[in-house]
């Protein structure tokens, strides 16, 4: 490869910026190749354009800013792609800290033409606790929702789609197949994704091959705010509308869901095929509450791709009502418990 483009969209994480900024600084890449940072700026209210250009100075030619004033991080993505100089395009998130070794070891597969794409392995970090409801290890893991990826030790072709936080492509790719679609991925305080394992998926059912890095490491720190049970009961609903999205799904209201209960019901006896008394562990019952949520999920969005109404309007909402649509709410309601609410919230993941 001739040249390497980092892009890192950030959207009201000022803070955790500057950390992933130092960190993806210090990376050490051979002097044969030449790299930059492309961070996108997607309608940023806090200190985030000052923290940036900050870097620029101190990083001249190294780091550029670019500013997307189109809301939702698909679209930042998209325009930086579009903006960016090398020949391999490297994505990480504005929560992060990188190896110095990493974009590196990252990228190296790349070298050889067979691999269309590379992931890397995203820790929770070593000093990670999780709470005693939430599994990160075993049949019934949950750390994906948490942005964990790891395929274990051996590097190897992926057979799932990568994660956005750590992922490249060669730039020849998206000529070929396509942007991120705009319809998926985080947009201001909402919680639909999927954007960067659909695309992972895309290139893999077009017959391109993606190489699994165990050694290029990002740590991805999970934040109090997302270790409640709140959090992940509004991430799991809206991951299945994601799911329901990304597929294109519509349901006439006369219809009634079949197939997504057939779904649940597969993934029940897959649970007692693990373990016959999955119910009376904790793990094992929220496991089993967040895919009865990912299953209503999908069945809302089903609907409403097929009349465009809000899911706020559906009687579901009303019967789950501790699920907030935005879940930014949740961080809206301890602020606002504290008197101290500021509007603003990530759309990273």
């Amino acid at each position: 490869m001739s040249s390497i483009s980092l892009i890192l969209c950030t959207y009201n994480r000022c803070r955790s910026l500057a950390k992933a900024l130092e960190s993806v600084a210090a990376s050490t890449l051979l002097d044969s190749v030449g790299w930059d940072v492309l961070v996108v700026d997607n309608n940023s209210t806090d200190q985030t354009r000052e923290v940036i250009e900050d870097f620029c100075r101190r990083y001249s030619g190294r780091i550029h800013y670019m500013f997307v004033p189109q809301q939702g991080k698909s679209h930042a993505l998209n325009a930086a792609i579009q903006a960016a100089r090398g020949d391999v395009l490297a994505f990480t998130d504005d929560d992060v800290i990188v190896e110095p070794g990493w974009l590196k070891n990252l990228t190296a597969p790349l070298d050889d033409s067979k691999w269309s794409g590379t992931a890397g392995r995203i820790s929770l970090g070593m000093d990670f606790s999780p709470p005693p409801w939430l599994p990160i290890r075993g049949a019934f893991n949950l750390g994906g929702s948490l942005v964990q990826f790891d395929e274990g030790d051996t590097q190897a072709e992926l057979t799932k789609a990568p994660f956005g936080a750590n992922m490249a492509f060669r730039k020849c790719m998206f000529e070929k197949y396509g942007n991120f679609r705009t319809d998926l991925g985080r947009n201001g305080r909402g919680l639909i994704g999927n954007e960067d394992t659909e695309f992972g998926e895309r290139l893999m059912a077009a017959g391109e091959r993606l190489c699994y890095v165990p050694s290029a490491l990002v740590n991805h720190p999970a934040p109090p705010e997302r270790l409640t049970k709140s959090y992940f009961r509004a991430y799991w609903f809206s991951y299945g509308r994601s799911v329901a999205r990304q597929a294109g799904e519509r349901l006439p209201l006369w219809i009634i869901p079949l197939r997504y209960l057939r779904q649940f019901k597969r993934k029940l006896q897959w649970m007692f095929s693990v373990n016959r008394r999955w119910f009376l562990s904790p793990h094992g019952r929220f496991f089993c509450e967040v895919h009865a949520l990912l299953t209503v999920g999908q069945i809302v969005e089903s609907y409403r791709q097929s009349f465009h109404v809000s899911p706020s309007s559906i009687i579901f909402r009303r019967w789950a009502k501790e699920i907030p649509y935005d879940p930014a709410d949740l961080n809206h309601q301890a602020e606002t418990a504290r008197g101290s609410h500021k509007p603003g919230a990530s759309q990273g993941s």
